[in-house]
C-alpha cells in the first residue's frame, strides 16, 4: 500500500517552487536504464521535492527519491507503452516502471489527476528544482541532508 507521499500532494503545490529558467526546451525528454520505455513530458512542474518516505526509498534502492509533480495529461509515453510494470493500484496510486530494467520512471498520484516524475529519469534539464526534503522523519539513518532545503517531517503545511 502507498502512503501519503503517493496520495494527498495537493498541500504542497505552491508558489514559491524552485524554477530556474533557463534555456530548455518546452516538451522534456525522459527514458528508463534500458531505453526501452521513453516518455516526453511539458516543462512546466507545479512543484518538486525530495522524498525521503521508506516506500521511495525502496522503490529507487536510493536514500530518497527527487521527483517534480505536473498535471497527468502533461506526460506521454513516446516509446515501449507495453513495456511498462504498473506497481499498485492501477485504478489508484502506483509507480509506473520499464517492464525490462526496472526503472522507476513516474508515480500517478491524487487519483490521477497527477504524476510524479522521476527526476534522474529525464534526460533534458528541467526548469524546476526541488524546494524541500519531504518524510524526513523515515529518512535512512545513514544519510544526512547537506543542503539548506526545508525539511518536513511529513508533507509541508
Amino acid at each position: 500500500m502507498f502512503n501519503t507521499c503517493h496520495q494527498s500532494t495537493a498541500s504542497i503545490m505552491t508558489a514559491d517552487t524552485a524554477h530556474t529558467h533557463t534555456n530548455t526546451p518546452a516538451t522534456l525528454r525522459g527514458q528508463c536504464l534500458c531505453g526501452a520505455v521513453r516518455y516526453a513530458v511539458a516543462n512546466t512542474f507545479s512543484y518538486a521535492f525530495n522524498c525521503h518516505c521508506s516506500q521511495c526509498r525502496r522503490a529507487t534502492g536510493s536514500a530518497f527519491k527527487p521527483f517534480a509533480g505536473i498535471e497527468s495529461e502533461a506526460l506521454r509515453l513516446t516509446e515501449g507503452e507495453g513495456q511498462t510494470m504498473v506497481y499498485g493500484d492501477p485504478q489508484a496510486a502506483h509507480d509506473v516502471h520499464c517492464g525490462r530494467c526496472g526503472s522507476l520512471l513516474y508515480s500517478v498520484v491524487r487519483e490521477g489527476a497527477y504524476v510524479h516524475v522521476t527526476l534522474g529519469t529525464l534526460t533534458d534539464p528541467p526548469d524546476i528544482r526541488p524546494t524541500g526534503h519531504i518524510f524526513v522523519r523515515s529518512k535512512a539513518p545513514w544519510y544526512e541532508i547537506a543542503d539548506s532545503l526545508p525539511q518536513y517531517e511529513e508533507l509541508p503545511p
